[in-house]
């Protein structure tokens, strides 16, 4: 896709999608700014504009971005080796390899991976989230984590995934962008309920507690732009895994957890990085 395209629809990108979704690029979007942060193309100048506000108060933002997708990289990889093959990916963002298929299918080529986003730029490259390998099977849901129910209801979900089996509820960095403590529960509750007992939950959250001031004024930044920030501590992050078995190392910064693994080359960061820079707490729960 062009960065010139003002407007893009579903059908033009050979989706089901019955009604044209717009893309617009007068106001900045929370996915296409993560791609920017993370070297991609796929963003606006206003998307760019908005990043580099964000740059000049969190500067290490790009760092905190990285270490958040090795983080989801390594809890793919650790749940894979512990016999999980199923995943319903939330908030997916926008495709840069390697995505989570990529990553369950190298451990196990059987891996099923749903993906589910609500921003039309991603459904726009949804094709690079279709590369599944022959054993496995993946697909995408263009549908809104605030109605969980629908996303659930999908055919691609019952085409794809066996919910009498464990699944991987990931979603890496998103709740963050649910301001309402009570809502983001219960969106968690609502997806987490139906999945049987050796789910697990992968969750990673920006904070302001290790950095306050550039935490706080990123968030002024993304709530200026239109889009809902709400930072959380460590001890409102622990709440949404109240039931749950953490695995090992429990709540860290998201560099700070390696599971069952150190770093695969592609994951690692400086060791000179520190909480502040990355400024994400990170889990991985699984349901008893």
């Amino acid at each position: 896709m062009s960065t010139d395209e003002t407007v893009a629809t579903a059908a033009e990108f050979g989706s089901d999608e019955s009604a044209a979704l717009h893309i617009r690029q007068d106001i900045p979007h929370s996915a296409r700014m993560y791609d920017y942060f993370l070297g991609g193309k796929d963003n606006f100048a206003v998307d760019r504009e908005a990043a580099e506000r964000v740059l000049t108060v969190f500067p290490t933002m790009r760092t905190a971005v990285h270490a958040n997708r090795a983080f989801m990289h390594r809890a793919t990889r650790t749940l894979a080796r512990r016999g999980l093959r199923q995943w319903l990916d939330i908030g997916t963002g926008i495709p840069t390899s390697p995505n989570l298929h990529e990553v369950a299918q190298t451990v196990e080529p059987a891996a099923r991976v749903v993906y589910a986003d609500n921003d039309p730029v991603v459904l726009a490259h949804s094709r690079a989230l279709m590369t599944s390998t022959p054993q496995g099977r993946t697909a995408y849901v263009h549908g809104d984590v605030h109605d969980p129910a629908a996303i659930l209801a999908t055919p691609q979900v019952a085409a794809t995934l066996d919910l009498t089996q464990p699944v991987v509820l990931s979603m890496v960095a998103l709740l963050h962008f649910v301001p309402d403590l009570a809502d983001a529960h219960a969106i968690v509750k609502h997806l987490l309920d139906p999945l049987p007992s050796g789910s697990a939950l992968v969750l990673s959250h920006a904070t302001a507690e290790l950095d306050p001031s550039g935490a706080t004024k990123v968030q002024e930044i993304y709530n200026q732009a239109g889009t809902s920030l709400r930072l959380r501590h460590k001890a409102e992050f622990a709440t949404f895994f109240e039931g749950l078995d953490l695995l090992s190392p429990g709540i860290v910064p998201a560099h700070r957890w390696h599971g069952d693994e150190a770093d695969a080359p592609t994951d690692a960061l400086p060791a000179t990085v520190t909480d502040a820079q990355v400024s994400f707490y990170a889990a991985v729960a699984i349901k008893p």
